[in-house]
């Protein structure tokens, strides 16, 4: 009799296990470029599902196995830049993140269902709500720490083609997230009470009418994406640049990959040519030739401003800029990134991490400062907002720039380094999110694609084929309207960690008690 319960606790382990790994599996499904939006459904409710009533251990383990397989197999593109070495060590260091985060579900779905009775009229909703802010709180941790986080392997990500993208228009991409995570928290919570017979009805009103809320808000959203202020003419060019941090090219074919791709503007008139991060491998501030091309190409060909991405050196500093080029006065304002991206531009704790991974951290010889300079560019026509590749996915970049004046947001990425992979298309999905979070049409313009025109209701104006030189000429509306969620987005974030906090600290306390009881 003991052998076979034995067996039987393994073998649930097991298939909790199974659950785990193929929830977060099926999460790849749901992210761009497959966008097979509604697994991502399913596989937040078997993740939930597989930690609901395990031990402390178990759930531990469960959710490691679970967030290992959520990230793998996401950013398996990761493994083209650096080898497998980097994919593996963030997906462990994000699996441990989501094991804690999982194991805290675990103990707040236990406190839960103890505090508050399972025939109540709004206990899954209220069970629900707390699975629900405890694992946008563990995202929120997963983009925010160590060292700046990892801001990607968001919910929001896998809706940014379908009408549940308004949402972010609310209250962010956090919000959104939040919303996704409680309809498949309510989905686990009721199948878990099914099992056990406490619901004789599945459905009860206050679970039918958050369910139609997440749903059909969005859908009665109207999104207003025209000009307010009007509109300034960008041509917007991508290079087709083997731009690479590591890429071995001759010196100066990129700049001039980039100077190739603008003869598509000519006969065309333009207020501002954009062209990507890294656009021009030589810094016109240390090469002669460099300089002498931007402006040539400045004032006696396109005759309009130019804003193109370098790489700048001030004293012992290095810099991945953005630089504001006019005709007749040259470089007037530059934009320094502000959050280079940790073991890729530059390597936190240098000494500590050498002696674990001597040959990687090797790589990255030289690091990247972080800049200070705000990312608002003036020309005539308004003020323009830039940002650099990773940091369309860092929620405060984009909100300070629109607090700043930004009337447009160019996003300049340089997507060489990850091929033909899912990785631009993730980035693209961020993008276009923006768009709607902040009200303002995004230019995201890329060395390699996704190079597209992102309007503010998340539509699209232009976009360029992958791997191609090309040019896009767009009007694009110039825009001042404050969304709700640049008002409130950063207050909703930390109303929901602050919930989160407090639902896991009495949920401790509640099991710590309960421990000390059974001991006396």
């Amino acid at each position: 009799m003991i052998h076979k319960l034995i067996t039987e606790k393994r073998m649930r382990l097991v298939i909790k296990l199974l659950i785990a790994i193929g929830g977060g599996l099926a999460s790849s499904l749901a992210m761009p470029r497959e966008n097979i939006s509604p697994l991502i459904f399913i596989a937040v409710f078997a993740l939930m599902f597989s930690i609901h009533n395990l031990r402390s251990l178990q759930a531990l383990l469960v959710g490691f196995a679970g967030g290992l397989a959520f990230y793998l197999s996401q950013i398996e593109w990761l493994s083209l830049y650096l080898g497998p070495v980097p994919w593996l060590a963030l997906s462990v260091l994000e699996a441990l993140i989501f094991a804690i985060g999982m194991f805290a579900m675990g103990l707040v779905w236990k406190f839960l269902d103890n505090q508050i009775s399972g025939s109540s009229t709004w206990s899954v909703l209220i069970t629900s709500l707390g699975l629900a802010i405890v694992w946008i709180a563990r995202e929120w941790v997963s983009i925010t720490l160590p060292y700046g986080g990892f801001p990607w392997s968001r919910l929001a990500q896998t809706q940014s083609e379908t009408v549940l993208s308004k949402w972010v228009f609310w209250g962010g991409l956090g919000w959104l997230g939040f919303l996704m995570a409680l309809a498949s928290a309510i989905f686990a919570v009721i199948v878990s009470r099914y099992k056990q017979g406490s619901i004789p009805r599945l459905f009860k009103l206050p679970v039918i009418a958050t369910l139609l809320f997440i749903f059909l808000v969005p859908a009665a959203t109207n999104l207003n994406s025209g000009p307010e202020t009007g509109t300034i003419r960008i041509g917007a060019v991508q290079g087709n640049a083997n731009a690479g941090l590591f890429a071995n090219v001759s010196r100066g074919s990129i700049l001039k990959n980039h100077l190739d791709a603008s003869l598509l503007l000519e006969g065309k008139s333009v207020d501002l040519v954009v062209w990507p991060e890294n656009a021009s491998d030589l810094s016109p501030f240390a090469s002669p030739a460099a300089k002498s091309a931007i402006e040539t190409f400045v004032n006696d060909e396109v005759k309009v401003p130019l804003i193109f991405g370098t790489i700048t050196e001030r004293g012992d500093s290095i810099y991945n800029s953005s630089i504001l080029w006019k005709p007749q006065l040259g470089p007037t304002d530059w934009y320094d990134k502000k959050r280079p991206v940790p073991f890729a531009e530059y390597v936190p704790d240098r000494d500590f991490w050498y002696q674990l991974a001597p040959d990687l951290i090797g790589l990255v010889s030289r690091g990247y400062s972080f800049g200070e300079r705000d990312g608002i560019f003036e020309i005539a026509q308004g003020k323009l907002g830039t940002l650099i590749c990773f940091e369309i996915a860092v929620d405060e970049i984009g909100r300070d720039l629109v607090h700043q004046g930004a009337q447009v947001i160019l996003s300049q990425t340089n997507n060489a380094d990850f091929g033909r992979s899912d990785e631009t298309y993730q980035q693209a999905a961020f993008a276009r999110l923006r768009a709607i979070e902040t009200g303002r049409t995004v230019v995201n313009i890329s060395t390699v694609g996704v190079s597209a025109i992102y309007n503010a209701d998340g539509s699209i104006s232009q976009q360029l084929p992958t791997f191609e030189a090309g040019a896009m000429v767009q009007d694009v509306p110039l825009r001042t309207s404050i969304t709700p969620a640049m008002l409130f987005g950063s207050w909703v974030d930390l109303i929901m960690n602050l919930i989160a906090a407090l639902v896991i600290a009495l949920a401790i306390r509640w099991h710590l008690l309960n421990r000390l009881g059974a001991v006396k």
